[in-house]
């Protein structure tokens, strides 16, 4: 039998999406000043109001330097995405910064010593996955709800008087065979801001070649399984419209469900939190896995302890669609990386300002080069050569 199966994703405009994106630049911005210092960024957004709350470790000299230029670097960000709404401007929003001190019973766990290496920032349970269903090794669901939504806003951009506004969101709903075959694309959902005045059908004049010159050729859906803007009207977006939170969009930044999600969120956190470093490093080996073609599906769990180096388990599932044992695989892996914290933020050159533009689009399946810079290392397959020599 077939079965259906959905992904969603949203925009950079989108409320969650814009607290993301602003707690990722403060990110950048300390790391820029100081590669080793320690940020839990969270944001808070609502009607003309930005809130930050977290802590942060960073030397002090430094410190007032990198403080003075947060709320510029913030109104920066969201005058990017587009925001320029009576009641969410970034000229006008009103704006609040409760950033801390670090807790000093989480640094002392982190910290190596000369008894001890550097720990885990917290306990956690992290997940990375890789399958066959697109060229970038993602589940094709939200590849092509990210696609949208990415080519809609650039669209958006390039037009002076654009009809659109920065918030929107996209679901695909795919057919699939009971062997896990793609048949094609059941539905698409996509609901976007737009300008007063503006009517369902001239947004679906624009938008239908956009989403059909995106899709692989014979998926494009009928006029009546595209639906567009099913309330009848979005004048009222973003953080106006809906209140934003760092983080609440956790299953839209990795694999859209179709694997699972250790719960942690990635945005704001510097990578000695496993929550994102090792999410990385997860969904690094499992696409070296199936660029190896020692899978054809891989997913795999790594799980820490706070304050312990190295991960207390690493399980690999090849969903059957491997001739190799999932414990040979987890040897490979042991060898071939270091996945303590430091060794992952080491191999993959995490500590670096490179985490803006992964706050939206999803932060799996993109290319390693955005924005001028080396950004999603962990996207690279420079271990396939090493794991097929290994088997």
């Amino acid at each position: 039998m077939s079965y259906l199966f959905t992904s969603e994703s949203v925009s950079e405009g989108h409320p969650d999406k814009v607290c993301d994106r602003i707690s990722d630049v403060v990110l950048d911005l300390f790391l820029e000043h100081e590669p080793e210092a320690r940020v839990a960024c969270e944001t808070l957004a609502t009607t003309n109001r930005v809130i930050l709350a977290g802590e942060v470790r960073a030397n002090q000299k430094l410190l007032p330097d990198i403080m003075e230029k947060i709320e510029p670097a913030v109104r920066s960000a969201v005058r990017d995405i587009g925001y320029f709404q009576e009641k969410f401007h970034y000229a006008h929003f009103e704006f609040f910064n409760y950033l801390h001190e670090q807790s000093v019973d989480i640094s002392q766990g982190v910290d190596s010593k000369s008894n001890k290496d550097e720990g885990a920032g917290d306990q956690g349970l992290m997940f990375g996955h890789a399958c066959m269903e697109t060229k970038t090794l993602m589940p094709a669901a939200i590849h092509y709800s990210h696609l949208i939504l990415k080519t809609l806003a650039n669209y958006r951009k390039k037009q002076q008087d654009s009809i659109f506004g920065p918030d929107s969101k996209s679901q695909i709903t795919l057919k699939y065979s009971d062997s896990g075959k793609i048949l094609g694309v059941d539905t698409i959902v996509l609901s976007t801001q737009h300008k007063k005045g503006v009517n369902t059908q001239e947004i679906r004049n624009i938008v239908t070649p956009l989403i059909d010159n995106l899709l692989p050729e014979g998926w494009m859906v009928s006029k009546d399984k595209l639906l567009i803007n099913p309330t009848g009207k979005f004048e009222i977006g973003g953080p106006d419209g809906d209140a934003g939170l760092t983080g609440r969009k956790i299953i839209v930044d990795t694999y859209g469900g179709a694997a699972p999600h250790g719960g942690g969120a990635f945005s704001g956190k510097d990578p000695t939190k496993v929550d994102r470093s090792a999410a990385y490093a997860a969904r690094y080996l499992a696409k070296n896995i199936v660029a190896a073609e020692l899978a054809e599906k891989c997913t795999i769990q790594i799980a820490y302890a706070i304050g312990v180096s190295q991960p207390v388990s690493i399980h690999v599932d090849t969903h059957g669609r491997s001739k190799f044992e999932s414990k040979k695989i987890e040897n490979a892996i042991r060898e071939l990386i270091d996945l303590s914290p430091k060794g992952i933020r080491t191999h993959l050159k995490l500590n670096n300002p490179i985490y803006a533009c992964t706050s939206a689009y999803g932060h799996f399946g993109r290319e390693f080069q955005e924005m001028g810079k080396n950004t999603f290392s962990w996207e690279n397959t420079d271990l396939v050569n090493s794991l097929q020599s290994f088997f």
